[in-house]
């Protein structure tokens, strides 16, 4: 039975400070954006914009800490106007009074759920937020450019923050185990997925990991390894299966691509949300989109990949509720897309040449011609500039050394736009052909 001074496992476990901190390296890594704000001992007043279990709470007291502020907490639940100007009466006596004490610590008011307040509630901070009296720090789950007014938005930075990856909560659970090892007295082990399963069914969120593993810790008889169906019964949640070493991971990924491939939206969006389900990284799908935009569309639309470009965008700008459905809509794009691996063929086979080959010298007539020693070398001698040419193309002219002139490496398909790009290149074929009929095509020399 837990004591009444029972605290959490995610309580206990908060870090103490920023280098403990797990997550989030986009903001406070090396380079991160809040890491060079408080490198500076400067700090604006924000909003964090995340999915619950990120660390909004534990950054902001951390931030705080750094800056040596106190914090102020106000709920959006049950604070109103009257509230706020209460809670930071300190600050506001001192505004309406017109004199600031120098040596006082800064402010730091920190608004869980700020989407919860009304607009009169919101622009309540503002003279404090105008005059940088107070930092205000929001956090929210919400989009805040539907949830928090114009006026008060324009004067916060936004910053995202990610689901925690998979690695990370590993080490978080990891450190957990070892904490309820060393001070609850418990040899925590687990059975063959199930360290895994925990984590996939955490799906990014810190909170509920750090919870699920002190229920299976409690829920574990002595001597008892935490299992799939004991993770189950902690949670009530569905766990998807995975392999220690991750290979059902990968054979996700597998099946989402081929379906990809293989033009069916129903079986791409059906793995897609699999990924997502087993806690797979929305920018790992993103990216392999993109891969398969150009692997498996390539020229026959284009357009493909910058609808992946696109969706990839929008998850950072929005957040994953919106960014996910915007990677839903690049997956049914790309699964209905023209197929045609003919890129990624050309590039291999111009690849494979190079390795195989010699390095051949550039014909005179495409060589750079910057000196008066270069031109008199024969660089860039009888260069057909196409623009000059019918049809500005310079039919009959090669760009290839001389060893290797007949080589083609793209065959464009009869799909998509690449139809019109085969058609294309049979034009210019024949304008080629009809050049070297009319003994127009170059002689087979190096220049050099």
């Amino acid at each position: 039975m837990k004591s009444s001074t029972y605290k959490p496992l995610a309580s206990l476990l908060r870090p103490s400070s920023l280098n403990n901190y797990v997550g989030q390296s986009h903001l406070i890594g090396e380079q991160g954006t809040i890491s060079k704000m408080l490198a500076q001992n400067n700090c604006y007043s924000m909003i964090f914009w995340g999915p619950p279990g990120t660390g909004k709470t534990t950054l902001v007291h951390l931030i705080a800490e750094q800056l040596d502020a106190d914090v102020i907490e106000l709920s959006a639940i049950n604070s109103g106007v009257k509230e706020i100007r209460a809670a930071i009466g300190e600050v506001s006596g001192s505004l309406t009074r017109g004199n600031s004490d120098l040596f006082a610590k800064q402010k730091v008011v920190f608004v869980d759920e700020i989407h919860r307040f009304n607009k009169s509630q919101q622009d309540a901070f503002l003279p404090y937020v105008e005059s940088g009296h107070i930092i205000l720090i929001g956090a929210t789950t919400e989009n805040p450019s539907f949830s928090v007014n114009r006026a008060l938005l324009s004067r916060l930075r936004v910053f995202i923050l990610e689901k925690l990856s998979t690695d990370e909560l590993m080490k978080l659970l990891n450190a957990a185990i070892e904490f309820l090892q060393e001070h609850e007295k418990k040899t925590i082990e687990f059975e063959e997925n199930a360290f895994l399963a925990l984590v996939t069914q955490a799906n990014g969120d810190a909170r509920s990991l750090l919870m699920s593993v002190e229920i299976c810790s409690d829920l574990a008889n002595s001597g008892e390894k935490i299992s799939l169906s004991l993770i189950k019964k902690a949670t009530g949640a569905k766990t998807l299966a995975f392999d220690k070493n991750g290979d059902h991971y990968y054979d996700l990924l597998s099946a989402f691509h081929k379906s990809v491939r293989g033009s069916s939206p129903d079986g791409a969006l059906y793995w897609f949300c699999r990924l997502l389900k087993s806690g797979g990284d929305p920018l790992v799908i993103a990216r392999r989109l993109l891969a398969i935009a150009s692997e498996d569309i390539g020229n026959a639309d284009p357009r493909a990949l910058q609808v992946c470009l696109n969706s990839w965008d929008l998850y950072h700008r929005v957040g994953p509720a919106e960014g996910e459905r915007a990677l839903a809509q690049a997956v049914i794009y790309c699964a209905l897309a023209p197929k045609s691996n003919a890129v990624y063929t050309a590039f291999k086979k111009a690849q494979r040449l190079i390795d195989e080959s010699p390095s051949y010298d550039v014909p005179a007539h495409l060589r750079n011609a910057p000196t008066k020693l270069a031109k008199e070398m024969g660089h860039g001698d009888e260069y057909r500039y196409a623009h000059n040419e019918p049809n500005a193309y310079a039919a009959g002219e090669s760009y290839l050394p001389p060893d290797i002139a007949e080589i083609t490496f793209y065959h464009a398909s009869e799909r998509g736009l690449e139809k019109q790009l085969s058609a294309k290149m049979d034009y210019l074929a024949e304008l080629d052909a009809q050049a070297r009929a009319q003994g127009k095509s170059r002689k087979n020399t190096t220049g050099s």
